[in-house]
């Protein structure tokens, strides 16, 4: 993952338990205040948020325990975690930003470099074609510039 990328679950990590898990208790400690516990809507949902958040503390904590955090190139042409890298597919101009596999969300063009376009892309430079194995069959990528 990338320095932005580890600050980012930081923040989160440090939301759930400092915000998110103290206000799923009070709800669950209201909910039991409205009595029956086995016909109580409120009690379950507030039981099944915190679930949910406990899940994703302990994913998080793993996930930074475990992750290391990729140097960011600089002044390099070519890709490596962290670049922006313009290519040509099907005619279609597209930008991407090489990130970790905890940071990518493809909607906001960020790929994992572990991902089958991402991984075809590493190492490459701008003017370079390369092929990328996709679950729909092969694609063929332009890559127009590196940044």
């Amino acid at each position: 993952m990338s320095a932005q990328g580890k600050e980012k679950l930081e923040k989160e990590l440090h939301e759930l338990k400092s915000v998110r898990r103290p206000e799923v208790i009070d709800r669950i400690k209201r909910a039991k205040d409205y009595g029956d516990l086995s016909e109580n809507a409120e009690y379950e949902d507030a039981r099944n948020e915190q679930s949910f958040i406990e899940g994703r503390i302990q994913e998080l904590e793993y996930t930074l325990k475990h992750g290391a955090v990729s140097k960011i190139c600089s002044a390099s042409d070519s890709v490596c975690i962290g670049s922006k890298v313009s290519v040509e597919m099907d005619g279609e101009k597209m930008v991407y930003e090489i990130v970790g596999s905890t940071e990518a969300d493809p909607s906001e063009g960020r790929i994992s470099s572990e991902s089958p376009i991402g991984s075809a892309l590493m190492g490459r430079k701008a003017k370079e074609s390369v092929e990328a194995k996709i679950p729909a069959g092969n694609i063929a990528l332009k890559i127009l510039r590196v940044e």
